[in-house]
């Protein structure tokens, strides 16, 4: 199933669906335009908790799901721990296969 988790995150990085990074998707939310969060499981504690308290203020679903490295790789972008997705339709169709494997 992780095959096609990586093919809906890999399109939605092309089609620009999707931002990285702690800061960039704290700023999404706050302007609420992320539908979806995925938080690496080797993040911080700290800064686990810091952005998942910041999902549910902004009342963002957000997923702790695979490793930073693997998770990077997935959406082509290098040392990110934080994805927000920012469209309704791959945002649902990423929650299904994280829930579905996880």
């Amino acid at each position: 199933m992780r095959s096609k988790l990586h093919s809906y995150l890999g399109f939605a990085k092309k089609s620009r669906n999707l931002v990285a990074g702690y800061n960039t998707c704290v700023l999404a939310m706050k302007k609420k335009r992320i539908k979806l969060l995925i938080v690496a499981e080797d993040i911080s504690e700290n800064t686990g908790s810091k952005i998942e308290k910041e999902a549910k203020k902004h009342q963002v679903p957000c997923r702790v799901y695979g490793k930073s490295e693997e998770l990077s790789q997935m959406a082509g972008t290098g040392g990110r721990s934080i994805f927000g997705v920012t469209d309704q339709n791959f945002a649902q169709v990423i929650l299904k296969e994280i829930d579905k494997d996880g």
